[in-house]
């Protein structure tokens, strides 16, 4: 399926590229899942990520 193959290639990014640990982005799944919003926003909102993280991550997934 797509989505999950986005899916694992976005939490690979989260992980190698901003240093999240996986602890962080299973947390922000959850949230994600219950709130409806996309993972990166999630992560923002939490305060996990800073801006500039979240515009790497748009960058990333070509927004």
């Amino acid at each position: 399926m797509e989505g999950d193959s986005t899916t694992n290639l976005l939490i690979n990014f989260l992980q190698e590229e901003l240093a999240l640990s996986p602890a962080a982005i299973s947390v922000a799944r959850k949230h994600s899942e219950t709130s409806c919003g996309p993972l990166p926003m999630v992560l923002w909102k939490l305060g996990m990520i800073s801006l500039h993280q979240l515009q790497q991550i748009f960058d990333w997934l070509g927004y």
